[in-house]
């Protein structure tokens, strides 16, 4: 095999480094799943071993994959909360708060996204994604409200999923790794539906989050988030 120079040595890590991810990314190889040795990967790309170990430990810095000596390479159980951006389990943010959660779908529905959420997604105005409003609970009391929209595109097998049994921000964490995220943070007062939703007072003042994360395969979905009034954001988020 013909040792390729450091620059193209590097360009084809990073090149093995997204094939790599789009398994993951396409469930090829599952949360978990031990994948081949260095040896096979060089074999199949036709590189040195020192190419592909450079391509798996791009991975692993993302927190896409778990490497240990002796045990190989698995892919890494809830990869996206170890990226740099780390995304939060609501559920188990309620029950570190010492209460018991539950969630209610709102609104569940295939609809055209609206231009302001397709121009935040880089997505064409009217394309069908999956829109979704939900409410979560600590000890039956309003927590958190989120208005999220999915692009199945992005996200295979998302469009059979019915969210009343595990909450979207869950199922994604789990499901759907990313390498890439925006957010921003706003203030802005309950309008009627807000209030409707969090049990406030229409006009109150409330901290919004919008998170935006995308895949090989593009964006994969975009949030707005709604806080109770006084809800303190940890780090991390």
């Amino acid at each position: 095999m013909t040792e390729l120079s450091a620059p193209k040595a590097a360009g084809k890590a990073v090149s093995i480094a997204a094939e790599v991810r789009r398994r993951i990314v396409e469930k090829e190889w599952r949360q978990g799943d031990r994948i081949p040795d260095e040896v096979e990967l060089a074999v199949e790309f036709g590189v040195a071993r020192a190419t592909v170990n450079k391509a798996l430990q791009l991975l692993a810095e993302e927190g896409l994959l778990d490497r240990r000596r002796r045990a190989g390479t698995r892919v890494a159980i809830n990869p996206v909360r170890k990226a740099t951006l780390s995304i939060p389990i609501v559920r188990e943010q309620v029950e570190a708060a010492g209460m018991a959660y539950s969630h209610r779908i709102v609104a569940q529905r295939r609809s055209p996204v609206p231009g302001p959420v397709a121009a935040r997604m880089g997505l064409t105005e009217g394309m069908p994604l999956i829109h979704l409003r939900e409410v979560h609970y600590g000890d039956r009391k309003p927590f958190q409200l989120e208005d999220r929209w999915i692009n199945p595109a992005a996200v295979p097998g998302s469009e059979g999923v019915d969210f009343r049994h595990m909450n979207a921000n869950e199922w994604l964490v789990r499901n759907a790794p990313y390498f890439r995220a925006e957010l921003d943070f706003s203030a802005c007062n309950a309008d009627g539906r807000d209030a409707r939703l969090l049990e406030i007072r229409q006009g109150q003042a409330l901290l919004i989050l919008n998170r935006t994360t995308w895949n090989d395969l593009g964006p994969i979905t975009t949030v707005r988030l709604a806080f109770q009034p006084g809800h303190v954001l940890t780090a991390g988020i």
